[in-house]
């Protein structure tokens, strides 16, 4: 039984789609590539597309194509090829070099554009599949790479997006979206909160001033509750001036942050994470652990999922949210998953 163009508005197909969709046995598909080139945070998010893949192309060979300056967190356990594109790290490779890369994606029965960037664009074009969909920005793109594509907008969490590809072809997805993250949640003597105060840039981190005013509000607030203050690896993501006014309060730890497994482990056991708007808070999202995004430099709706506790903080002029809006907001979730607050607890 093939698949079919499911939709009336909202998405774009090209004239000769629905017969190319049509033609298509999910049982006899072979082979299939994502192209995901993104950092950290957004590829694990990937990881609910992947096995969505798996579950109704159960036959196929999946190909990840990812680029070469963002490799952390690629799920390799989810996909059976990993294909690397030449990144901004490798910019003295040639042309002629780059193309021959770009063109070793090869053919495949699908492929699902997940980056929608030039470097997308062109593995698109070198590369043939029996059917391509995409989620680009702009219509041109869509007439000139894709045989249909969904609409993207900045207003909505990403993943929804890229699972309505698959909706796209007459496929049921699942929602909430499952992750497949394996690890064993980190236990503790008492249930604990995590708060993480950098970002991938110094723009996007909330003050230090608020961060340390709004731990101890809650330190009091969750007296019995630890609070754990995570520090990034890089040397500007210190902790020192969030802890300085925290230092003589029993129940606030500071932490260093470890491997992938831990960090892993630390927010499938935490009853929450604040953090600012990094791919450390879609790491604690995959774990199916409540967020409280913090959001002033970036637009919060991409990365607000609308299910599982999160929620994001945010002025309408874009201004950096006062302690008490996101003290408000840790409170509220707080009052829904206290009844669960024993399951990080040795």
């Amino acid at each position: 039984m093939g698949l079919k163009l499911w939709f009336e508005r909202g998405a774009w197909a090209a004239q000769s789609a629905a017969d190319k969709v049509a033609a298509i046995e999910p049982e006899k598909v072979n082979s299939i590539a994502v192209i995901r080139h993104a950092a950290f945070g957004d590829m694990v998010l990937t990881r609910a597309f992947l096995r969505e893949l798996r579950k109704h192309f159960p036959n196929a060979k999946i190909t990840l194509s990812i680029v070469s300056n963002y490799s952390f967190c690629v799920p390799e356990d989810m996909v059976d090829r990993i294909h690397i594109a030449h990144g901004s790290d490798r910019r003295n490779i040639s042309r002629v070099e780059q193309i021959r890369q770009l063109r070793a994606l090869g053919y495949h029965d699908l492929i699902f554009d997940l980056a929608s960037t030039s470097r997308s664009a062109w593995l698109c074009l070198l590369n043939p599949a029996k059917l391509k969909l995409g989620f680009p920005y702009h219509h041109l793109q869509r007439v000139l790479l894709y045989d249909a594509a969904v609409l993207r907008s900045d207003l909505k969490f990403e993943l929804e997006t890229m699972l309505e590809m698959l909706n796209l072809i007459g496929l049921k997805t699942d929602w909430p979206p499952r992750f497949n993250l394996l690890g064993e949640a980190m236990k503790r003597e008492r249930p604990y909160m995590v708060y993480f105060t950098s970002a991938s840039t110094a723009g996007k981190c909330w003050s230090a001033n608020r961060f340390s005013a709004l731990i101890a509000q809650l330190a009091d607030e969750y007296a019995e509750h630890e609070h754990i203050v995570l520090e990034g690896v890089a040397d500007w993501e210190s902790i020192d001036d969030v802890m300085a006014p925290l230092k003589n309060r029993r129940n606030v730890t500071a932490m260093k942050a470890g491997s992938l497994e831990d960090s892993i482990a630390l927010f499938k056991g935490a009853l929450l994470l604040v953090s600012n708007d990094t791919g450390t808070r879609n790491l604690a999202i995959a774990t199916e652990t409540p967020t409280v995004g913090i959001f002033f430099s970036t637009v919060p709706y991409r990365y607000w999922p609308r299910y599982g506790g999160h929620d994001v903080v945010f002025n309408p002029d874009g201004s950096q949210p006062e302690v008490d809006a996101v003290y408000q907001s840790v409170y509220s979730l707080m009052q829904k998953i206290q009844p669960d607050s024993q399951r990080a607890v040795s």
